[in-house]
């Protein structure tokens, strides 16, 4: 592998393309340590000091960002608002006639959803950026920082104005360095940037948890940590990779003195079908009712009851409530990400076959049956790893930003498969050996 991956700087266009991937992550991650204009910095050092990292509401927008939420930077909203709008318009192409039709118009229709995208994520800058100003004016941003509600001194319209379209700027900025990126660099964009936001925070987490440990002065539980990690890169590793090829057969068919067809393929479904969408689903749902007994300061039964069951992450009915809801949002994604209706219309209008299975409706069923078989596995497993933090939280007393956690790792480890894949790709295309053997 270290091989290989000189190989890849000693190809001209290829160490242009990792250079020119790195350049873009330094400049993101300097840009997550630049404040925002009418921010007291020091006043905001000493709030994220003394505050618990990723105990707040805001705990998985921080980790999407690298930090850059709670120290209030340009680049607070990181990536955040690109992902919130590229869900919305896969699940309104569901849904909306004019969105299924452009998916179906090939480049030219994917450019227009891709230019929908862009609009709807400076849309969300700009609602996530107002909230994030009014919630660092009131001092809920660091709830149990006595200079809190100081971060912002200046509490004018103009002040509020400047910090709101600096955080949407910078918010626009990470989406035209992820365009360049998949443009002229290596892997998708948007994936490496958030790739490195999370990767930013390992050193710093795991590092804490040496402090606070208290066996063999730290290092018992560091390397405990360290290996549960690489037990859990291995096993998402193996259930990402793994799935249920669907063999297909094709008839052979006679155009003129041509034989088309008549050849075999597989239609892969992968276990884990729907990715870390169900884990950000489930996570963003939870926090609302957090969220909304925050904001009203409400002293009522149903209150109390959410401040005592569902803000704590080691709670059984938090615990079991998360676990649920990734379990639902993981049929609910499948089932509007993949249509077997539609893929087996398309075997059918080019002569393909399950062998056993007709054409037409029994296909579209059996695809069906399997992808619910799998499904189920797929979505227990996503519940488990999701909830590692949680029991990481309980045994080991850390903090909730355990850099082994559910979302981290999928993320970490399914961006970094994807690039290698296409590092790996680029280097047989110049006769060399690859990664994966």
């Amino acid at each position: 592998m270290l091989t290989a991956f000189a190989r890849a700087f000693k190809t001209p266009d290829l160490r242009k393309k990792l250079l020119f991937t790195l350049g873009i992550m330094v400049l993101y991650r300097l840009g997550a340590h630049i404040p925002v204009p009418g921010v007291d910095y020091q006043k905001v050092q000493t709030c994220v000091d003394q505050a618990k990292s990723g105990q707040g509401l805001f705990g998985l927008v921080n980790m999407f960002s690298g930090g850059a939420l709670l120290q209030i930077t340009i680049f607070a909203l990181g990536v955040m608002p690109y992902i919130t709008a590229s869900i919305i318009l896969q699940l309104l192409t569901v849904v909306i006639p004019r969105l299924e039709a452009l998916k179906k118009e090939g480049q030219t229709g994917q450019a227009k959803i891709t230019q929908y995208t862009r609009y709807l994520t400076v849309a969300l800058a700009v609602l996530q950026g107002t909230g994030l100003v009014a919630v660092a004016r009131n001092g809920a941003l660091f709830g149990t920082c006595p200079v809190g509600n100081q971060i912002v001194p200046n509490h004018s319209i103009f002040t509020t104005i400047t910090m709101v379209t600096t955080m949407t700027a910078g918010t626009a900025l990470i989406m035209w360095l992820g365009e360049l990126v998949t443009d002229r660099g290596i892997g998708n964009g948007m994936s490496i940037l958030m790739f490195t936001s999370i990767a930013a925070g390992f050193p710093s987490a795991l590092w804490a948890i040496k402090l606070q440990g208290k066996l063999m002065d730290g290092w018992l539980e560091f390397g405990l940590v360290i290996l549960c990690g690489l037990a859990m890169v291995a096993l998402v590793v193996f259930v990402e990779q793994a799935q249920r090829r669907v063999p297909v057969q094709y008839a052979k068919r006679m155009i003129g003195r041509r034989s088309y067809g008549g050849t075999s393929t597989y239609i892969p479904l992968k276990v884990n079908q729907a990715g870390v969408i169900p884990v950000i689903f489930a996570s963003s749902l939870l926090y609302i009712p957090a969220l909304l007994v925050q904001f009203t300061n409400s002293k009522a039964g149903w209150a109390n009851w959410i401040q005592a069951n569902l803000v704590k992450g080691d709670h059984p009915i938090y615990m079991v409530t998360y676990f649920l809801l990734i379990v639902f949002f993981a049929f609910f994604y499948v089932a509007i990400s993949f249509n077997p209706e539609e893929v087996a219309d398309n075997m059918k209008k080019y002569g393909g076959f399950i062998p056993g299975i007709r054409a037409g409706r029994p296909t579209a069923e059996y695809l069906s049956y399997v992808l619910n078989r799998i499904t189920w596995p797929g979505s227990l497993y996503l519940g488990l790893i999701a909830l590692v933090p949680t029991v990481a939280l309980v045994t080991l007393n850390a903090n909730q930003n355990f850099p082994f956690g559910g979302t981290s790792i999928l993320i970490i480890v399914g961006v970094g498969l994807e690039t290698v894949k296409q590092i790996e790709s680029q280097l047989q295309q110049r006769n060399y050996e690859g990664f994966l053997r």
